[in-house]
């Protein structure tokens, strides 16, 4: 067959787009371990801080994430997955010539502008490679990327800063990606469109309010791009402000913090991440789809307590013995949500769709999150001090209870369409 994927092949990409989500979650999330020595050098408030690594950031991300995934629908993935990781890592070493607020922004919606080409084209991807009974597992081997981005952002990141500055710090982790840029061109082959679904031919892209009109009137989809939404929300705050957190009330350094929250978040996370997927698609392969989502809420649940006592923790060893449960059970979200929007929609329209959803997640959770953090923080510091930031990230945990209303939802709804008799 002309077309024939070997297993190598399938294995080798879904390893190269594993590499891809890294790099992008390194240079995304290596803000948080640098954010106290920036504020320190630029002279800059939380709110400004916030700034940097949510709103500004996420509005180009996932606004241009959109026509990026309309072309990648019509287009070539695999090269448009490397032109952008070739954007994104110059624009984070540029980083470190930014000598004031003003060009650290610029700087860092570069990074975002990067970025936005290169997840929904993934998803796409992993869904032509990998048929839906193993596609949440194909998805949460992908999704350890942001905890291994987060390992060697943190890690790398923390030690570089103590030995030699942040500004160093950008540069040696944005260079390598120029280098990956050009292992995705030249060694990734784009599979056919339909191809797990053993699909001849694939129906023509559809415009993208075609799309999104399908996203939203499908119950089950609209809740469970909300769900994603809110419960990140809280994730990315908690990822970017507890470095930042650690550093400046618990008075660690950044190189011990962030070799704390690389074994925390980087390996416990990539762990949880994995067997959630694993779990995930043993769950709904036996009891059903509904299970996708239920299996999130009941996990993000178990975690709201201790992050309460993380964030009202009087030492750092108690402050992070008690993160290690919700930072290795944080990212289990990703795999079912991203498996459950990609064997809901059509294949014509899964880039757009995966843009849509990550649009919404981006906006509420990477943007909005974090920025909200600084700016309670700077709204509490009159009255509370330094310990502004505790209650500023404790604003975020009412979140997951709204976010867990609709994995629930989602499920309801799953469970009644399958209890529904076919005609």
């Amino acid at each position: 067959m002309k077309d024939e994927i070997t297993n190598k092949q399938r294995n080798y990409t879904l390893f190269v787009l594993v590499l891809v989500f890294t790099s992008s979650h390194v240079d995304r999330q290596i803000m948080g371990i640098l954010g106290q020595p920036i504020k320190e050098s630029l002279l800059i408030s939380d709110t400004q801080l916030g700034l940097l690594t949510g709103i500004m950031f996420a509005v180009f991300y996932a606004t241009l994430g959109m026509p990026m995934a309309m072309w990648a629908d019509r287009h070539n993935r695999r090269n448009l997955i490397s032109f952008s990781v070739f954007l994104w890592s110059l624009m984070t070493a540029l980083c470190g010539a930014a000598s004031n607020f003003m060009q650290l922004l610029l700087m860092r919606i570069g990074v975002g502008v990067g970025e936005a080409g290169s997840n929904p084209p993934s998803h796409s991807i992993i869904a032509d490679l990998y048929p839906p009974e193993k596609r949440a597992t194909a998805m949460a081997i992908f999704g350890t990327g942001i905890n291994w981005g987060i390992l060697i952002g943190f890690l790398v990141g923390g030690w570089i800063n103590e030995w030699y500055g942040w500004r160093t710090a950008f540069v040696v982790v944005g260079l390598p990606g120029i280098l990956l840029a050009i292992l995705v061109r030249f060694t990734v082959t784009e599979p056919p469109r339909g191809y797990s679904e053993a699909l001849t031919k694939v129906t023509k892209a559809p415009a993208f309010w075609d799309v999104a009109r399908f996203l939203f009137r499908h119950a089950a989809l609209r809740n469970i791009i909300i769900a994603s939404a809110l419960i990140s929300f809280t994730g990315y705050a908690s990822v970017i402000w507890i470095p930042i957190y650690l550093v400046r009330i618990h008075d660690l350094g950044t190189g011990e913090t962030g070799s704390y929250l690389a074994l925390i978040i980087g390996v416990g996370g990539a762990i949880g991440i994995y067997l959630g997927g694993r779990a995930a698609d043993y769950l709904s392969s036996r009891l059903g789809q509904q299970w996708l989502p239920w299996l999130v809420g009941i996990v993000s649940l178990a975690g709201l307590p201790f992050l309460y006592l993380a964030f009202t923790a009087t030492s750092a060893s108690s402050a992070l013995w008690a993160y290690a449960l919700p930072a290795a059970m944080g990212t289990i979200y990703v795999a079912p949500a991203f498996a459950l929007i990609q064997n809901l929609t059509p294949i014509e329209m899964r880039s757009v769709a995966a843009a849509i959803n990550l649009f919404i997640t981006n906006i509420i959770g990477l943007g909005i999150g974090p920025f909200s953090v600084g700016f309670f923080s700077d709204l509490f510091e009159p009255r509370f001090g330094p310990d502004s930031l505790r209650y500023a990230l404790m604003t975020t945990l009412v979140v997951i209870l709204w976010a867990c209303w609709h994995y629930y939802r989602t499920g309801a709804l799953l469970a009644a369409q399958h209890r529904q008799p076919t005609h």
